[in-house]
C-alpha cells in the first residue's frame, strides 16, 4: 500500500498496489502493522455501508464529539464520490482547513480519517456505495455535523446537489456554535 499524505495533517491516501496476472490481480488494502508503522489507527471494530441511488447526493459533513471521536476509513466499492473532510481538531494548524478526494471503484484508493475530521461525499453516479471502516463503535449520542454549504468552509461540490437528508440540512453553521 502507498500512503499519501494529503493537505490536513494526519489525512492520507491509501492506493493499493496490485499484483497482477493472467486472473485479474490481487491486493492489500488494510494491514494493521502497516497503519501502525505509520503512527495511524490499523485495527478497525465496526464496518458500514452507504448505499445511494441517485447521483448528486450528498452525505455530510458528520463528526463524533469527544470522547467517541472516530477514525475512519473509506473506499467507495461501487460508483464514485466526491469525499471531503473538513479539520476541527482547535489545536491543528490547518484548523477550519478543508481537504477533498475522488474515491471510485475503479481507482480503488481509499480515505484515512483521522477522529477530529467532519466528513462528507457527494456522489458522482447513480448507485454509488461506500464501505466505511471504523475504530470505534458508534454512539448516537456524540454524533454531531456542520452544514455541507457553511460558508465559513467553502467546500466545492462537483455537482448539483440531488438528494440530501432534512438532518444535514438542518445543521448550524460552525459560526453560530
Amino acid at each position: 500500500m502507498i500512503f499519501e499524505e494529503l493537505a490536513l495533517p494526519g489525512l492520507f491516501r491509501v492506493v493499493p498496489e496490485p499484483h497482477a496476472d493472467e486472473r485479474g490481480f490481487f491486493a492489500r488494502t488494510q494491514c494493521e502493522s502497516e497503519f501502525a508503522e505509520r503512527g495511524l489507527v490499523g485495527r478497525f471494530t465496526q464496518s458500514s455501508v452507504s448505499f445511494n441511488h441517485r447521483r448528486g447526493t450528498v452525505r455530510g459533513m458528520h463528526f463524533s464529539k469527544l470522547p467517541h471521536a472516530e477514525t475512519k476509513l473509506v473506499r467507495c466499492t461501487g460508483g464514485a464520490i466526491h469525499d471531503a473532510v473538513i479539520d476541527l481538531r482547535p489545536d491543528s494548524p490547518t484548523y477550519l482547513r478543508t481537504a477533498s478526494v475522488t474515491l471510485s471503484a475503479t481507482n480503488r484508493h481509499a480515505l484515512y480519517i483521522p477522529a477530529g475530521l467532519a466528513h462528507g461525499f457527494q456522489t458522482l453516479s447513480d448507485d454509488t456505495e461506500i464501505l466505511y471502516m471504523i475504530d470505534r463503535p458508534f454512539v448516537a449520542s456524540a454524533a454531531d455535523g456542520v452544514r455541507w454549504d457553511d460558508p465559513a468552509f467553502g467546500l466545492a461540490w462537483l455537482e448539483p446537489v440531488t438528494v440530501i437528508a432534512p438532518r444535514d440540512l438542518a445543521f448550524p453553521d460552525w459560526a453560530g456554535r
